[in-house]
């Protein structure tokens, strides 16, 4: 089913029932990646979700306006997952099959950027970002994804737009974050997480991190691979 939060046409969200539910199911909003860029769309998400709705969990698979044609880019698409947050807390507050008091948010990459960036003002209780971009200077600096910073800050970015949009620079989020990363990314460097989770357990944060060894930017939201798979387990434990 498709739910819209606004009028845009990208102002959506895939949404999947979990199977075999007993009772209220804990929520999953999905955040896909793809350097925010329109080029790219929350079906990218489609397997995980897939494989959470057959785990029992109530999925939000969010789209949101992109960069190019799409009219996206700072502070929009970050106040369209705000949006789309916000339907599903007006959501659960009506259907009793939706447990509002565990809704995990599950970034990938420019998904994970905006996963910790709507977090804290919103129903969500605990994070997970996958491979997330987390400090965008850093990241323009080295022309990460093809130069994707520019377009989505803007050209020639001041230096408080982006401190304004870096979970780097936004810390402490006040809630659980479980993060992954494969040591062999080719499109975020794993050192990011690795700064990145020093500096969020500085400020206070709880943070889960997990390296996995010999697995690129791709294979973590690969249901068939182990990292995954991990990640799904430790969903399943109870985490968040």
């Amino acid at each position: 089913m498709t739910t819209s939060y606004d009028e845009h046409p990208s102002q959506i969200v895939h949404r999947w029932d979990p199977e075999g539910a007993e009772g209220p199911a804990p929520v999953a909003v999905l955040l896909h990646g793809g350097w925010w860029r329109d080029l790219h769309d929350a079906h990218l998400m489609d397997p995980i979700a897939r494989d959470l709705a057959a785990s029992g969990w109530a999925v939000w698979n969010v789209e949101y306006r992109r960069t190019g044609e799409d009219g996206g880019g700072w502070p929009r698409t970050r106040d369209d997952v705000a949006r789309a947050l916000d339907l599903l807390a007006a959501t659960a507050d009506r259907d009793p099959d939706l447990d509002s008091s565990r809704v995990v948010s599950i970034g990938h990459s420019a998904g994970g950027h905006l996963a910790l960036m709507t977090a804290a003002d919103s129903l969500v209780t605990s994070v997970v970002a996958i491979a997330p971009i987390t400090d965008l200077r850093r990241c323009a600096e080295a022309e990460l994804g093809e130069g994707a910073v520019a377009p989505f800050l803007g050209p020639d970015p001041a230096p408080a737009l982006y401190t304004e949009s870096s979970p780097l620079h936004q810390l402490p989020f006040g809630l659980p974050q479980l993060v992954v990363h494969g040591d062999v990314d080719q499109r975020v460097p794993v050192q990011h997480s690795r700064d990145y989770v020093a500096a969020a357990e500085a400020a206070g944060d709880p943070v889960d991190y997990r390296e996995v060894p010999g697995i690129d930017h791709f294979a973590v939201i690969d249901p068939e691979r182990a990292a995954w798979r991990e990640v799904r387990d430790t969903l399943a434990s109870g985490w968040g």
